[in-house]
């Protein structure tokens, strides 16, 4: 866990706060101020959504005063915080549907927070080199064909379909079943290590097929080329069982506990008011992933775009 300690007063005088952003008691001496508190920010095991959490836990500290502490935890595990009340906001939301009914519609403790402006797409992905090498290579039924390939230590006699975190929430395993491939799943273990796979067979020219997603840097330096699969449909996927079709698109949100929403602290205005672009949050997370600090990664993206971030603030 990370923890950011500074001033508990915000410095911002703020006005016209509606519904739940009501305004709270001026600390003494501080006429029109508005305290912020503390903010709990949940950060999942992904490199676009520590840079979301960068960038917003940056403005909370430097503009409304903030107490920012941060802790790395599932996907999963990030929603049952909001339920504990140990997680007050989760700033990378990729669908749940079966989470917003029971924490959001059932459970009544955590609520929607808006669009972060990102497009989320997971999917398939072979490096380019080899659809040169293996013009059928991206379409699904051939991928038998081909099974020899991608065989491995690790994937008992079968392909190899690499994955990233076990955490991460997939269906590959049921789809290679359902679309009866001859694969097996087998975990990189990390984002991370997902990647530097990716670019070692870009590189060194050895085949790899595995689950891939956008927003993410790397794309922007190898090419990857996505194995449609069979449409996606709404409705294709509610059983998790009989999956057989592609990932849906993500419009990614952000989720607040209620009760931090609902204490009217200028921190969820600011949270509801964030969005950006795949780009935007692409630069942030390169540099982040190549050693920058996270809060000067932060400040680099908020020095070039101040036009973009002044309209979050409350």
């Amino acid at each position: 866990m990370v923890k950011r300690l500074l001033a508990l007063a915000c410095t911002m005088i703020l006005a016209g706060c509606a519904a739940t952003d009501a305004e709270i008691t001026a600390p003494p001496g501080v006429p029109g101020n508005t305290a912020c508190g503390d903010v709990r920010i949940a950060v999942n095991p992904w490199s676009g959504y520590a840079a979301n959490v960068a960038v917003v836990a940056r403005l909370l500290e430097t503009e409304l005063g903030c107490t920012v502490t941060t802790a790395e935890l599932t996907e999963a595990n990030s929603w049952a915080g909001l339920a504990d009340g140990t997680v007050d906001v989760i700033l990378e939301n990729w669908g749940h549907d079966d989470l917003k009914k029971k924490y959001i519609d059932d459970q009544r403790v955590a609520v929607e927070l808006g669009l972060t402006g990102n497009k989320g797409v997971i999917g398939w992905y072979v490096p380019q080199w080899m659809t040169k090498t293996y013009p059928d290579i991206t379409n699904y039924r051939k991928l038998n064909d081909h099974a020899d390939l991608f065989r491995t230590e690790r994937s008992e006699g079968k392909g190899q379909f690499l994955a990233g975190d076990p955490s991460f929430v997939t269906n590959d395993s049921t789809l290679i079943t359902n679309l009866k491939l001859d694969y097996t799943v087998v975990y990189a273990g990390s984002e991370d290590k997902l990647i530097a796979a990716f670019r070692k067979a870009q590189t060194e020219k050895t085949p790899l097929i595995g689950y891939f997603y956008e927003p993410q840097w790397l794309l922007s330096e190898i090419d990857l080329v996505r194995v449609p699969l069979p449409l996606y449909r709404p409705g294709c996927d509610a059983d998790p069982d009989k999956v057989a079709c592609d990932y849906q698109p993500y419009d990614l949100d952000k989720i607040g506990r209620k009760a931090f929403v609902d204490s009217g602290t200028p921190a969820a205005t600011l949270i509801k008011n964030f969005t950006w672009t795949n780009d935007d949050q692409n630069q942030v997370a390169r540099q982040m992933t190549k050693g920058a600090d996270a809060d000067k990664a932060a400040q680099t993206w908020l020095d070039a775009n101040r036009t973009v971030w002044e309209a979050w603030l409350p």
